[in-house]
């Protein structure tokens, strides 16, 4: 019990770090702009936190109660904004479940075998996230007409919002996100492990 009560209270402050490590996937005016960065580090803040923790307490299982609590905690701040009278597409809560659910069943099938569950489940999670949450975004009605529409009171002058430029500079956002997702989680999930031993 008493392992499970320190995950929530740490899971709950550690999703303070993986949504401002990619912050603005939440606000629509800046979604589709930042998918890689965004792809990038929550791909890898998930691995690391959920690797930590799983093999913390060694259930099989642990990732996604992980990631669980942190979509809860962003339903919250989603719920808050809507409470400020944004609309409800204003905030988009990113998809952690389905890839924290494959690091656990790799976990699982592997017979909680921690190097494999890094580098394959690690390898999974950078491969599925962008991936769900490019699906996840394209259900959104119009980001830019909500971006305009309903400025962010923080944002700075230089912030404003702008017309997407992704295809500029990416043939596949998703593709981007995927291979840097997938490269990067293993040796950052590995460095989560060894602070865990």
């Amino acid at each position: 019990t008493t392992h499970y009560l320190f995950i929530v209270v740490v899971a709950v402050n550690s999703t303070l770090l993986t949504i401002n490590a990619g912050d603005y996937i939440f606000y629509t005016d800046w979604a589709w702009t930042s998918f890689v960065v965004f792809s990038i580090s929550q791909s890898t803040m998930l691995v690391v936190g959920a690797i930590y923790y799983m093999l913390f307490t060694g259930v099989p299982g642990t990732a996604t109660y992980y990631a669980t609590i942190m979509t809860i905690y962003t339903w919250v701040a989603k719920g808050a904004w809507f409470a400020l009278g944004y609309p409800y597409d204003f905030i988009v809560v990113p998809v952690w479940i389905p890839s924290a659910m494959l690091l656990d069943l790799t976990y699982w099938a592997t017979r909680r075998n921690k190097h494999a569950a890094i580098i394959i489940g690690g390898t999974l999670v950078g491969l599925s996230f962008p991936l769900f949450n490019m699906i996840n975004l394209l259900l959104i009605r119009d980001p830019l007409e909500v971006a305009f529409k309903y400025p962010r009171p923080t944002l700075p002058a230089y912030m404003t919002p702008i017309e997407p430029q992704v295809g500029k500079f990416y043939n596949s956002p998703v593709a981007l996100g995927s291979g840097a997702g997938a490269v990067l989680s293993v040796p950052i999930a590995a460095l989560g492990a060894k602070l865990n031993t």
